[in-house]
């Protein structure tokens, strides 16, 4: 499996760019997220790698969490890569999580191919595993960038009471990077 790609980008055409690593290049899709991007550009992207008996394909992210996310969409039965792929096209992840939060259907039915049964599938599936963030209170710490942290490591799998727990235990943590890091290293990963 083909994890991650760092290289030049030599060719864009929509939303797929070939990147040209040690002189072989990798047919990437990309979620609109990943902004804009330039032949020439170097790039450096987390895989997703799809396999079927007819086809392989590799999605790419620059974020790691972002990648997180689509994995959990391809948990949603009925939901393939390139549908999960559009949900990314409906905004970020941070809306992508608080639309599945709030039961936000009307957001998920901007994907094409995704109708309201699967709009309603994916937030049903995926609600639990991101938690209602609501509840958090944190008063001596900044809230936006605690539930950013908490939103991270819910992506790692890990449950709202232990990201709660990893953020009370931080020490001199000062930028998003840094918490999220301190967590990951307190809850054990």
């Amino acid at each position: 499996m083909i994890g991650s790609l760092r290289g030049k980008v030599q060719f864009i055409q929509g939303q797929e760019i070939i990147i040209d690593v040690g002189g072989v290049g990798y047919r990437v899709s990309l979620p609109r997220s990943v902004g804009t991007v330039s032949g020439g550009d170097s790039i450096s992207l987390f895989i997703y790698t799809h396999v079927r008996e007819d086809e392989l394909s590799l999605f790419g992210f620059k974020e790691i969490h972002d990648l997180r996310l689509f994995e959990n969409l391809l948990k949603v039965s009925g939901i393939g890569p390139k549908t999960a792929l559009g949900v990314f096209s409906a905004g970020t992840r941070d809306e992508i999580i608080k639309a599945t939060i709030a039961g936000d259907v009307e957001f998920f039915e901007k994907v094409p191919r995704l109708g309201r049964k699967n709009a309603q599938k994916i937030i049903i599936e995926l609600k639990s595993k991101f938690g209602d963030l609501s509840d958090i209170d944190l008063s001596d710490k900044d809230k936006e960038e605690n539930n950013e942290v908490i939103l991270a490591l819910r992506t790692f799998g890990f449950s709202t009471n232990e990201a709660r727990d990893a953020i009370k235990n931080l020490k001199d943590a000062k930028t998003l990077d840094e918490k999220i890091k301190q967590s990951l290293r307190y809850l054990g990963k």
